[in-house]
């Protein structure tokens, strides 16, 4: 019998599970965290973005908040998230406080936010997803929101290493692209530091690290131990869900020696 999600606040509402894409499948098991290089990386990203009570700062696909709480704890002057979604907005807008804290509907190629509006832009397992041309329109976003030198952050999947052959950079997509249901372009991490660079950004730092989203280890660091403990039964217990991500776990670890986790921060010029 094939499992539908019955939480309609949920992802990915009325698709299978076997069918559903991975990031939703792994929201419907209750994972809050869900960036390649984990919680850790992110407040690395955060603290080299240095984020301060006078920055405006702009959060491409914010998700279920867990990066813009960290961001809120630093009392920038304004914060905007920017949602695709009604029902993810909805999931961010419940604690935000104040008229400077706002998350909106709209697309991270096409914000609707003022040109020179912000002085800080960053998102997070989101450019990876994209075409190259819809990541070159993300960027090219960034760059026009963002005041001159203004800090753009970026979280994401990576090949590695930078000399990786162009066969090999060919096949890991579709492997990934086929165990989490949805398209995967990730780059090495020259590739993304030349895309940042393609929209008038100079790369001021870059740290990688493994690829371990559904390491155990990395569960119970990012989510803490009950909640791990939850995320876990929460995929026993349903047979499509644990196959799923078993799919997902190994095609991770059948090229894990080629996959990493980038954060880059780079300065608008």
């Amino acid at each position: 019998m094939q499992h539908h999600i019955s939480d309609p606040t949920s992802f990915g509402v009325g698709l299978q599970y076997r069918l559903m894409r991975g990031p939703w499948l792994l929201a419907q098991a209750r994972k809050r965290v869900r960036r390649p290089g984990g919680l850790a990386l992110t407040r690395r990203m955060l603290n080299a973005l240095d984020i301060c009570a006078s920055d405006d700062v702009v959060e491409l696909t914010p998700g279920l908040g867990v990066s813009a709480r960290a961001t809120l704890e630093r009392r920038p002057r304004s914060y905007i998230g920017i949602e695709p979604s009604e029902d993810a907005a909805r999931q961010v807008r419940w604690f935000l406080r104040g008229n400077t804290r706002r998350c909106l509907v709209g697309r991270a190629e096409r914000t609707g936010l003022p040109g020179a509006s912000a002085s800080v832009v960053y998102g997070e397992a989101m450019l990876t997803m994209q075409t190259a041309e819809q990541k070159t329109a993300i960027v090219a976003e960034a760059a026009r929101v963002l005041r001159n030198g203004g800090r753009l952050g970026i979280h994401e999947l990576s090949l590695k290493p930078d000399n990786l052959s162009p066969a090999i950079q060919s096949i890991i997509p579709q492997a990934l692209s086929d165990a989490i249901h949805m398209g995967a372009r990730p780059l090495t991490g020259n590739g993304w530091c030349e895309l940042l660079a393609a929209q008038g950004f100079r790369v001021e730092k870059q740290i990688s690290v493994p690829m371990r989203l559904l390491n155990l280890r990395r569960l119970v660091r990012d989510e803490g131990l009950p909640r791990a403990l939850r995320i876990i039964c929460n995929a026993v217990k349903t047979p499509a869900v644990r196959r799923s991500i078993r799919a997902m776990y190994a095609t991770f670890r059948r090229y894990a020696q080629h996959l990493c986790a980038t954060a880059i921060v780079a300065v608008k010029t």
